[in-house]
């Protein structure tokens, strides 16, 4: 009888200990890692200088959150993945790769450079806006997914009466995820923002 008991006191203990609620998962914060395209070569020309303000966003862009959508239930609903979130708002992490990718072959200042530039008697360089409209992890299916990423750039001369449209243009870019989860968004995204830097490189070099 006493051995009874006491498996039945151990049964009721493991089942307690299952029943505990399980720890909870480290935050994980993500980035676009390093630039890897090969720089421009030594010997090409340099460009005019451009002025790269700060990305604008709106709504929840404007926070870290690492987000989603489920295009096959609702694709109207943006989700944050609760353990993984970018490690700066991604205007913030978009407008560092313009940075990178532009200033291969030019230099790229920020507003208030460009201020002091115009302050001392020098030519203001023209300006490139960015908006950034779309950024998220678009599910197909529970298998499939891509990165998507949309935004508006707008290129400005500056002049003594103030900023003058020179040219403005949507980018729409897409890649795939290689895997269903939070790290193959990552990737599928920063694959999609270092295509996005290169088309608007190419476009901005016709202009």
């Amino acid at each position: 009888m006493r051995r009874r008991t006491l498996l039945s006191l151990s049964a009721l203990a493991l089942a307690g200990c299952s029943a505990l609620p399980s720890k909870p998962q480290r935050q994980t914060m993500y980035d676009f890692g390093p630039d890897a395209a090969a720089p421009a070569s030594a010997t090409a020309p340099a460009r005019a200088a451009l002025i790269l303000p700060d990305v604008e966003v709106s709504g929840i862009l404007e926070t870290p959150a690492l987000l989603y959508r489920l295009g096959y239930e609702d694709p109207n609903q943006l989700r944050p993945y609760a353990f993984a979130r970018w490690s700066a708002p991604p205007g913030q992490l978009l407008r560092q790769r313009l940075r990178d990718v532009l200033g291969r072959d030019r230099p790229v200042l920020d507003s208030a450079a460009g201020a002091a530039l115009a302050r001392r008697g020098g030519t203001p360089p023209p300006v490139l806006r960015v908006e950034l409209e779309e950024f998220s992890q678009l599910f197909e299916s529970p298998t499939a997914s891509q990165g998507v990423l949309r935004l508006r750039c707008t290129l400005l001369d500056n002049t003594s009466g103030g900023e003058r449209l020179l040219a403005q243009r949507n980018f729409n870019v897409q890649r795939p995820a290689p895997s269903a989860d939070a790290p193959g968004g990552v990737r599928a995204l920063a694959a999609a923002t270092d295509a996005a830097a290169q088309d608007i490189a190419a476009w901005l070099q016709q202009r």
